[in-house]
């Protein structure tokens, strides 16, 4: 008789500071309030969801089933998510007033691809780096050839996974030594992280066109983990080859999309529409075809070979890339 006694003066006692509405200061400095939330979920959950819950339940109290909502006729009601700290995305329109609807990139990321570079030009190799670089990417040309031989879609897939790794690492190398030595890049650091964004805007475009499967899938996950090591020992090593092997590679690009079209205007390849993503991107007709998509993205990869080529030109000639301004608006 004598616990139940005490125990009841005890919850007496403590009763108020364990089951007030408001934690007390000296629980919460002590972390104790949110062991108490797992044990009192209801007791200890915000204000605010408990006005949440009584204004859910108030037309069940009242009896008024006129004001409850309609559920959405996949069964899951949808709520916007109000951030606690006032950010709210930005409702974006496209110029002619329709609601912007990709999260992966925004209207000012958009543009018109020129088209007009030129398309046969070539790095010719003098130096043994150069040389290396050169037949180092004609050794994976072979095997790309035997694998996917005319199933060109399902090589643009492989193609840009691996082809947005170089802008990412060159990008991310020279930001830490930006940092590191208190320097500025020259502008190169945002050159080359555009490029590995371009570069994935291409796989972005391409999914619409065709889908993995799941050993490619497997092949681009394999092919990423050895080409993003294998480039960044690279670029810490020899900047100069590093560019070069991307220049040749970015030659190799356009030659495949160069095959792409003859297989399109020579009816090989169905030539669809073109997908949604591709018209808002590159600010395309809205009838435009696959012929105009692949057109842009040859060109894209024709100005990456060029950059490339031009920043390991810079390297040759003994110099830095923070002291040469990069050609920003490349894609």
């Amino acid at each position: 008789m004598s616990s139940r006694m005490a125990g009841a003066a005890l919850l007496r006692h403590l009763g108020p500071r364990l089951f007030a509405a408001e934690p007390v200061s000296g629980l919460a400095g002590r972390g104790l309030v949110p062991a108490a939330a797992r044990i009192l979920p209801a007791r200890m959950s915000s204000t605010a969801a408990e006005a949440a819950t009584r204004e859910a339940a108030a037309p069940e109290q009242h009896g008024g089933g006129s004001t409850e909502k309609p559920k959405p006729a996949d069964g899951q009601e949808k709520k916007g998510i109000v951030s606690y700290w006032g950010i709210e995305s930005p409702k974006l329109v496209k110029e002619d007033g329709t609601e912007w609807r990709w999260f992966c990139f925004r209207p000012w990321d958009t543009y018109r691809a020129d088209t007009s570079i030129d398309m046969k030009k070539h790095h010719e190799p003098r130096a043994l780096p150069d040389k290396l670089a050169y037949w180092l990417v004609k050794s994976l040309v072979v095997p790309k050839q035997l694998f996917f031989q005319r199933r060109h879609a399902s090589h643009a897939l492989l193609l840009e996974t691996v082809a947005a790794v170089p802008g990412m690492v060159g990008g991310m190398l020279l930001h830490l030594r930006s940092l590191r030595r208190f320097e500025h890049s020259g502008g190169w650091i945002r050159a080359l992280l555009e490029e590995a964004e371009n570069e994935r805007m291409h796989l972005m475009t391409f999914l619409e066109v065709a889908q993995p499967k799941w050993w490619e899938r497997a092949l681009v996950l394999a092919a990423q983990g050895v080409y993003f090591n294998a480039y960044f020992v690279a670029y810490l090593a020899s900047p100069k080859f590093a560019h070069r092997f991307v220049g040749y590679l970015e030659e190799e690009a356009v030659h495949s999309y160069t095959e792409y079209l003859k297989d399109l205007e020579a009816g090989v390849i169905e030539n669809t529409p073109a997908p949604a993503i591709a018209i808002d991107y590159w600010r395309l007709p809205a009838d435009a075809r696959l012929k105009d998509v692949v057109t842009v993205v040859r060109a894209d990869e024709a100005h990456h070979r060029d950059v490339n080529h031009f920043a390991s030109d810079i390297h040759y000639q003994g110099m830095k890339l923070k002291d040469t301004p990069a050609p920003l608006g490349y894609h």
